[in-house]
């Protein structure tokens, strides 16, 4: 498609024409073709919800956040925005960079993993897992060790047809930390955004430790916490990740409104027996995310030789 606007930016492998100036994001000059359009539309009649927060029309998938916008997600192609009126325009970008980016990649058929990703010697690691297991914190581990991050929050997996490598395309030169990380990292909250309405959760900028490059997957692991003192690394077997690219794929309860199921499944069972998956725990108590880097570090090295 065509167009003309604002601002301009290159997000998750796609060109992207917004009406909203997305600060997370960097400006791209020059683009004049998009894959996606963002805009402001008028006021949504909120009945279509009967109460709850999703309606799917044909191809449109509406999204209502109270307080924020409706948004309606068309076709993979485009995010109508229609804001509450007096919405904080941060917390529009965040569901809008966040759920709605989610349901566009699944429109276009591009799996979405819920996790961070870094770069090692040329090749993408996706560390995944529940909410507060700390994935962030072990990306920022990463980035203090000169491993560039590529993606935070949502990770978009492109499976390619021919040979069924799997490519991660870089999101926003972005982190969101918690203040307890920043303490253990030794950095001050001053200067950096709270998320909002979250006041000891912060955008953490990453302009000089950012890949902008898509890379090829070489290997996912799932972050999780235990009441052992120690930290492990155990490899899963091909059916067992797959289970976990169930659990940890993006907004998983929308892949049934959707009507996607069966693709999906194809899609994360491509992915499980192309890319190794492991199961990476960490004590609940302490700081470890420093060993958990060089237990991944070790365990790719160890991969490379075999290979």
């Amino acid at each position: 498609m065509t167009n003309i606007a604002a601002f301009t930016y290159k997000l998750f492998g796609l060109l992207v024409t917004s009406d909203i100036k997305l600060q997370e994001a960097e400006e791209q000059t020059g683009i004049e073709k998009f894959d996606v359009i963002i805009q402001y539309g008028k006021e949504v009649s909120l009945d279509r919800f009967a109460g709850g927060y999703y309606s799917l029309e044909d191809t449109d998938f509406y999204f209502y956040v109270p307080e924020a916008a409706v948004y309606c997600i068309s076709s993979g192609s485009r995010i109508t925005v229609s804001p509450v009126i007096g919405a904080d325009e941060a917390k529009i970008r965040l569901f809008l960079l966040g759920t709605c980016i989610g349901i566009l990649l699944m429109q276009r058929r591009i799996i979405p993993l819920h996790g961070s990703v870094v770069t090692i010697n040329g090749k993408a690691y996706a560390v995944v897992g529940e909410s507060g297991a700390g994935k962030s914190t072990l990306a920022a581990a990463f980035i203090a060790r000169g491993y560039p991050l590529l993606t935070d929050d949502v990770i978009a997996v492109r499976m390619d047809a021919a040979d069924d490598v799997p490519v991660v395309h870089p999101s926003y030169p972005q982190q969101k930390l918690w203040q307890a990380s920043l303490d253990h990292f030794g950095r001050e909250a001053n200067g950096y955004s709270s998320i909002y309405q979250r006041a000891n959760k912060f955008a953490i900028p990453i302009r000089d430790n950012f890949c902008s490059s898509p890379l090829p997957l070489a290997g996912i692991f799932e972050l999780s916490k235990t009441e052992d003192s120690q930290p492990a690394l155990l490899a899963y077997s091909q059916m067992e990740g797959l289970h976990i690219l169930n659990v940890h794929t993006y907004r998983i309860q929308l892949i049934h409104m959707l009507q996607l199921q069966q693709w999906h499944f194809g899609q994360i069972a491509r992915l499980a027996a192309a890319v190794p998956v492991y199961r990476l725990i960490r004590p609940a108590e302490g700081f470890t995310a420093f060993e958990l880097v060089q237990q991944i570090v070790n365990e790719i090295q160890k991969e490379e030789v075999i290979l």
